[in-house]
Formats: C-alpha cells, sequence, structure tokens
C-alpha cells in the first residue's frame, strides 16, 4: 500500500512535534550531580524535529536518500534519535547491530551489507579505518563526536538548526526496507533481519494496544528501539547512565533516582537490570508511586523476581513479561496476576514458561520439531494444542504485520526460517512451545539447544524450572554432551551466594528424581558465573556451557 511521501510513522511523529512541541522527547544523563547522582539535560519533540530535519538535510546533500543503506554505531543518546528519525525522514535504511558481539562478529555482518553510508562514534570509525577492505562501498562518514585520524563530516559541525525544508524524494511504501537489524547471534550465528515501514507502524500500533492504549507519558528506557516505539507515542522518554553491551551492570540506585525524579510510569527491562532493581529495593525500599508499568523482555524474567517486583511496587501496578524477538517484537504478554494464579506452580512441574497469548494481530501455531526446511505450509506438520509432553511440543511460527518476512543476510537464513504461506509468511522462531486450552504459550527451550538422548529428547527450559526451586539455587542449565541422539544430558547449577555446593547437590539430585523429566540427569555440575547474551544479559550461553561441561567431565573421570 502505497502512502504519500512517508509511510505513517514519520507522520505519527510530526503529529506529536505540531501537537506538543515544547512536551520534552529526551532526558539524558550527562555527568554527575553535586548529589553524586547523574545529572540530566533535555530535549523537545520541536528541537528533536529541528535536529532530525538538519541531518536528513545535510545527509541528503551527501548523497544518502530512499533505501540507502546506513550504518549506525552510536551510544544510546539524544544524537542515536536525532539520527534515526533524520535517517526516516529521507527513507534511508539505518543498519543497527550490538557491537558487544565481539569485534571479529561484527565486522563479518556489517561487510555484508554493503552499506554506503557509516554514523558512528570514533571508535566505530577507528574501525572502518582499519578494516577499511570490509566497507570499500561506504561513501558518506559522519563522526559522533571528536573526529580523529580520518576524514569526514562530523555531527556536531552540521549544528541543530534546519536550513530549508527536507527533501522528500520518491514516496515510500509500507513494504519498503527501513531496518536491517542483526540478531544477537547468541544461538547461532548472528542474522541480518529486514524490518519494513510496515514493520515499525505494527509496533507501534502493538506497543500502545499492549499498554491499554494509554499513552506512556514517561518512560525509562534501556533498550534503544523502545525509545524510537515511545516516541512515536509521544513519550518523554528517560534515558539512565547504562553500557548497551553491558545492561546487568546498571547501577539499580540510578534507575530508582530516574523514576523519581521524573516521574516515570513506564519502564522497559531485561531480567539482568530488573533482578538487581528488586534486590537494591528489599535493602533500600523507596517508593516508586509514579510507576504504572513495567515491561520484561530479552529472556523469561524468574517467578521468583515477578512476585517480588509486585511486593515492592504500587498494588495497582502491573508487571507483565513480553516475548519477542528481533524478527518479531511483540510476539506475546502475560501479567504478573495471571501468571502467579497457579501457572507458576505447573512451570515448577515441567510445563515450561508460560508466555501468555499472542500479541494483537500476531497468530501462532506449532509445527513438528525438525532441523530441515520448509519451504511451504503444505510441507509443514501442524500439531495438536493442548499436550505439555513430545506430542505437542514443537517449534512456534508466528505470521502478523509486525513480524519480519525475511533475511538480508545470509540467504540461506530465508530458506531455513521462513514458511510460505500463499500471501502469508511464517516465521520460524527456533523456540520450542506448545499451546494450551487457552491459546496460551509455554516455552520450553530453543530447538538449537534441545538435548536428544537414546531415550528420547529434553527441553532445557521445562527441566530447568524444575530444578531452579531448590533451594541454594541461583539457576541451572542443562545440556547435553555427545551426538545427537545418544546425548548424555547434564545440569550445570549456578548457586546463591554462601551455598554449600555440597548440599545443594544432594538435594538437586533427590529433587530431580521425582520427576519424570529430570530423572535421567545424573551429572550435576556448580559453575562459578554462567555466561550470557550481549544484548540483555539474561539468556544463558548453553552452547559453551557444553564445552565446559565436556571437558569438566572427562578432567573428572581422569581422576
Amino acid at each position: 500500500m502505497t502512502t504519500g511521501t512517508h509511510w505513517q510513522a514519520i507522520d505519527r511523529f510530526r503529529a506529536v512535534v505540531r501537537t506538543h512541541p515544547t512536551r520534552v522527547a529526551v532526558r539524558y544523563a550527562d555527568g554527575v550531580g553535586p548529589d553524586g547522582l547523574p545529572a540530566y539535560r533535555q530535549l523537545t519533540y520541536r528541537a528533536l524535529d529541528a535536529w532530525s530535519d538538519t541531518i536528513a538535510q545535510r545527509l541528503a546533500a551527501s548523497g544518502v536518500g530512499a533505501g540507502t543503506r546506513t550504518i549506525v554505531l552510536v551510544l544510546p543518546s539524544p544524537e542515536l534519535y536525532a539520527i534515526m528519525f533524520g535517517l526516516l525522514k529521507i527513507g534511508a535504511v539505518a543498519v543497527v547491530i550490538d557491537p558487544g558481539m565481539g569485534v571479529r562478529k561484527m565486522l563479518r555482518c556489517l561487510r555484508a551489507v554493503d552499506a554506503e553510508a557509516f554514523i558512528g562514534i570514533p571508535q566505530a570509525h577507528t574501525l572502518r579505518v582499519l578494516f577499511r577492505r570490509g566497507f570499500r562501498t561506504v561513501r558518506t562518514a559522519v563522526t559522533v563526536g571528536k573526529r580523529w585520524f580520518w576524514r569526514g563530516e562530523s555531527l556536531r559541525e552540521w549544528g541543530r538548526t534546519p536550513t530549508g525544508p527536507v527533501p522528500t524524494g520518491r514516496p515510500v511504501t509500507e513494504d519498503d526496507l527501513l531496518f536491517i537489524a542483526f540478531t544477537t547471534g547468541s544461538t547461532g550465528p548472528a542474522k541480518a533481519v529486514r524490518l519494513t515501514h510496515g514493520n515499525l507502524a505494527a509496533m507501534v500500533e502493538q506497543v500502545h494496544v499492549a499498554r491499554g492504549e494509554v499513552a506512556p507519558e514517561v518512560s525509562l528506557i534501556t533498550l534503544p528501539l523502545v525509545g524510537v516505539l515511545d516516541l512515536l507515542l509521544g513519550s518523554q522518554c528517560v534515558l539512565p547512565p547504562l553500557i548497551p553491551s553491558k545492561v546487568g551492570a546498571t547501577d539499580p540506585a540510578h534507575v530508582v533516582d530516574a523514576i523519581q525524579r521524573f516521574g516515570v510510569r513506564t519502564m522497559f527491562a531485561s531480567p539482568a537490570v530488573l533482578i538487581p532493581l528488586l534486590e537494591h529495593l528489599r535493602v533500600r525500599p523507596a517508593a516508586l508511586d509514579s510507576l504504572d508499568s513495567v515491561y520484561s523482555g530479552g529472556a523469561p524474567v524468574p517467578d521468583w523476581c515477578i512476585a517480588g517486583l509486585r511486593e515492592v511496587l504500587r498494588a495497582d501496578a502491573k508487571v507483565v513479561a513480553g516475548y519477542g524477538s528481533t524478527e518479531a517484537l511483540p510476539m506475546s504478554t502475560i501479567e504478573s496476576r495471571e501468571l502467579l494464579d497457579g501457572l507458576v506452580e505447573r512451570a515448577h512441574r515441567g510445563a515450561g514458561t508460560c508466555l501468555g497469548r499472542p500479541s494483537y494481530r500476531v497468530q501462532a501455531r506449532v509445527v513438528a520439531i525438525t532441523d530441515d526446511a520448509i519451504p511451504t505450509w503444505a510441507r509443514a506438520e501442524e500439531l495438536a494444542g493442548g499436550l505439555a509432553d513430545t506430542r505437542g511440543i514443537g517449534e512456534l511460527v508466528v505470521a502478523g504485520p509486525n513480524v519480519s518476512t525475511g533475511y538480508y543476510w545470509p540467504p540461506q537464513a530465508n530458506t531455513l526460517g521462513k514458511i510460505v504461506d500463499g500471501d502469508r509468511i511464517w516465521h520460524r522462531t527456533g523456540d520450542l512451545v506448545w499451546i494450551d486450552e487457552h491459546e496460551r504459550i509455554w516455552f520450553c527451550g530453543r530447538k538449537s539447544q534441545r538435548v536428544v538422548t537414546p531415550h528420547g529428547p529434553m527441553f532445557t527450559v521445562q527441566v530447568e524450572q524444575i530444578c531452579n526451586t531448590v533451594s541454594g539455587v541461583a539457576r541451572t542449565a542443562l545440556v547435553g554432551i555427545g551426538t545427537r541422539g545418544s546425548q548424555r544430558p547434564v545440569l550445570c547449577v549456578e548457586l546463591k551466594p554462601g551455598a554449600d555446593a555440597g548440599v545443594v547437590e544432594v538435594t538437586l539430585r533427590a529433587h530431580a528424581a521425582r520427576f519424570d523429566l529430570t530423572r535421567p540427569i545424573t551429572d550435576f555440575l556448580v559453575h562459578p558465573a554462567f555466561p550470557v547474551d550481549i544484548r540483555h544479559n539474561a539468556k544463558i550461553g548453553r552452547e559453551q556451557l557444553a564445552v565446559w561441561a565436556a571437558e569438566r567431565l572427562r578432567t573428572d573421570n581422569r581422576r
């Protein structure tokens, strides 16, 4: 469907600017105040609009326009949002990636997109210059910060006041590419996801519906994409001090300070932020009276954390566990009251983790587990719902207006990750689930991390939810040693501070022996600190743990 000059996301932003020009768009930490807490500065919607107009003009003058692939390597900041809206205004394609994945992986990913423009902080440009062969197609380079030993434009030198209207270019449709966003690669090679103007518009609509169509007012932002969505909804976005690749190191005192100082109404965070926040509030209670809702994502939030947040927040506050991915955000949500009303007990008996019902306009189905391609829906084996065992557990596939229908790179990702169903494209999530009689999705583990023993498959989250209830256990991770089909199940265990490893192991063995799902496990290994993903610092790196466990067992057998 073709619109006017631009797809509706930028029209929505401009409507907010017209209606609320003096409203604060972004509050951001900048230095330290006399009280030792972060000092904040602010940017209004009018100022953000003018700044992004300036960026759009200067980029257009440099040859950047509709469809131009533009790498953006900028820390969460007002500069980032000005750049993103500037690119949106001229229809350019933003290429975003997590720098924390490591230089080698990041360079391999960025080379694959053949970007024509590069906007980044000095450290990012250093890599571009040192590995210039990988960026041969870049014609426009813009530095955010101080330009060092390379040429090109400087965002600071452009100023923030436009000199005329923004070039309109060709009309943009909902099917035109808007973002190329890379997956973290935490459970396989990182993939470049195609996200269109239509996908973004649907995400905004779905987030709005998930909040009961109530304006967010003031939002605490710990994931940059959520900031884009909330700005399109007219929110005042608060950016506390954090390191994108180490969100788990975010100081909870700074989170509490931001909520209280600015009257934050809603926040999105991964378990790596929420768990330290809960622990902080238990030691240093603080009234967070403004906070209406907390949304989590990135990895399942432990049920004890959800229950704990309910205790420290207002009685009527919502704690919502969200589920999504780079390819489909959001896919489902569940509010804490429903989760704590008997569903946690089912999880502790091996049902998996309840992810709630599909989000607005998202369709969800379950297909039989296979590592092979499923080119068309006619080739898919759909499973019946309501069965929390191997007859009902399969791979979740989703379709909807917010769901990416393809990958930019590598090409084979489309073969293995998508199913054609007439005009509809189903996305294969790689997550193993079953769907109950109330249309709730129960997550049992990643397909790539399933353990296949001579006696049948074992699914990580099902097993771990049973074992995580043992006293002294912080969390567990099921891994398989050996060739799939004859794997040996091993449970890696991370202890709570002060827990006695010997006592925990004895208790764990006895507890596991009570359940059919966990009875096959005979190896329990204590690990000092589980590896986690880059983006949310919450998804357990079971692939690394499997390597560690295999070496540990070999060492033990030699003794």
